[in-house]
């Protein structure tokens, strides 16, 4: 009964996915991108240095205990958390696969014009957030889209944007982190898909009932540790293939712009592949846009808005410029060189890569099988592991808000659902709820983007009040000399 379920509906929610991905969220996140580039004169530019000041100034594995809400590093440790997932490894891996090398150009231009919209995010998360009587902090996209919109118009697009939430981020959404770590674990060590989800539960668990304190602690500990530890085995690939970096380069600047060349087929097919492949999994890795993170940023306790949008600005960074662009340097330069085995168009098809072995095989083919297969598979269980505790946050927060009477219950029975989801992910493999997680996961964009366009004013006054003091220190400075 599933199975034919699943047959009949996946072609019908791949198709919405395709038309989705290809034209209206490019559409959409290029569009607001662009927006609130100009609009902010750069932002991302200007005050690219302050962001990322203010990430490693307050990189801390045990911060200060927080009345209500998170610090900043907390909030960003959260978001990325959320942010370097699945997307870095399966995603981009699939869409390199699919796309080309190219697609990976096309995901940092998405990431580029993203540091502008995050930075709208997280300012607009700080200006509506409310803080309960519990001293809980209440914030995200639903509050800055009622802020925007009064009336049914805006009643109906932030209920829709927490439904689409709960059902992204909170049940299908980690069934496929978890579906991936149990895919990557039982490959690498041959442990059972039922036994990881056990262990998985109990420690999320664990974390969920703890409350935002709890996750917030655990967090700002793994978040630098899985960073610092996949970066630098990145980097040592890298080192060992160092001769092949700059053709490696070469091939994701050439076929951004020439990817029939690799991918076969007419050229309008394979530069609409390469787009749609960077624009879909850039919003999977980075979630600017998405309406995802703002959640994170709302629980900062910062003196201005601006601050946390910088911040922000620094976390879209790190995942999209840092992470992910090692995981394609290293899938690149060990597969897709002269020699490699997917050198040739179509190979992947004879190989028999998939986006979940691909990662895993480029590493391997410089560790050793056995090595890299452990390796990204340790590396992909923190990634997606903290991605499922971010991600669960976002989820209640929404489920907080669409049941406020019975915000404690409704909580409770949602967090025992959510656990029921990962553990299934763990033991089953299933296309739709890849595709549905993909096609919730836009639907969010839709409501979330209106809401920024409609707030423009907001940001652009916030930043304005920065650029005056700003000002007026430059001027103090040189009146002092």
């Amino acid at each position: 009964m599933f199975t034919a379920i699943e047959e009949a509906l996946l072609p019908i929610v791949a198709s919405f996915n395709e038309y989705l991905s290809s034209y209206v969220l490019i559409a959409l996140l290029v569009g607001v991108g662009l927006w609130f580039t100009i609009r902010t004169r750069a932002v991302q530019v200007r005050y690219f240095g302050e962001g990322m000041k203010r990430m490693f100034g307050g990189l801390s594995l045990k911060g200060k205990e927080q009345k209500s809400g998170m610090s900043s590093f907390q909030a960003l440790a959260t978001a990325i958390a959320a942010q370097v997932g699945t997307g870095n490894i399966v995603g981009a891996s699939g869409a390199i696969l699919i796309g080309g090398p190219g697609a990976i150009f096309w995901m940092w231009i998405i990431a580029f014009l993203g540091m502008a919209t995050i930075y709208a995010e997280a300012t607009l998360a700080q200006k509506t957030r409310t803080i309960g009587e519990d001293g809980e902090v209440h914030g995200g996209p639903v509050y800055y889209i009622r802020t925007a919109f009064k009336g049914k118009f805006g009643k109906f697009l932030a209920i829709f944007f927490a439904i689409a939430t709960v059902l992204a981020l909170g049940l299908m959404g980690p069934m496929v982190q978890s579906n991936s770590i149990g895919e990557t674990i039982n490959s690498a060590f041959g442990i059972p898909g039922w036994v990881m989800g056990i262990i998985l539960v109990a420690l999320c668990a664990f974390i969920f009932f703890g409350g935002t304190k709890r996750l917030a602690s655990v967090v700002e500990k793994i978040v630098p540790i899985m960073a610092g530890v996949f970066i630098l085995g990145g980097l040592v690939v890298l080192v060992i293939r160092i001769e092949f970096i700059p053709a490696t380069f070469g091939m994701i600047f050439k076929y951004a712009f020439q990817p029939q060349a690799i991918l076969g087929g007419t050229f309008g097919a394979a530069i609409k592949a390469a787009i749609s492949q960077g624009a879909k999994r850039g919003l999977f890795s980075n979630e600017a846009g998405m309406g995802s993170t703002p959640h994170a940023h709302a629980q900062a306790n910062v003196k201005h808005p601006h601050e946390q949008g910088t911040v922000a600005m620094a976390g879209v960074f790190l995942d999209t410029f840092v992470v992910l662009t090692l995981v394609a340097l290293v899938i690149v330069s060990t597969m897709y060189v002269p020699g490699g085995e997917l050198a040739e168009s179509g190979a992947a098809l004879i190989t028999g890569i998939t986006k979940t072995t691909l990662a895993q095989t480029a590493f391997g083919s410089v560790f050793g099988a056995e090595v890299g297969a452990i390796f990204v598979a340790i590396c992909l269980f923190f990634f997606a592991f903290s991605t499922i505790l971010g991600w669960n946050l976002f989820a209640k927060i929404n489920v907080q808000y669409i049941f406020k009477k019975h915000a404690k219950v409704a909580t409770i029975v949602f967090t025992v659902i959510a656990l029921a989801f990962i553990f299934i992910g763990t033991c089953v493999s299933n296309n739709l709820v890849w595709e549905l997680t993909d096609a919730f996961n836009y639907l969010m964009v839709l409501p979330n983007v209106i809401a920024l366009f409609a707030m423009t004013k907001v940001v652009k006054n916030s930043l304005a009040e920065i650029d005056k003091i700003k000002k007026e220190q430059k001027l103090a400075k040189k009146q002092a000399k």
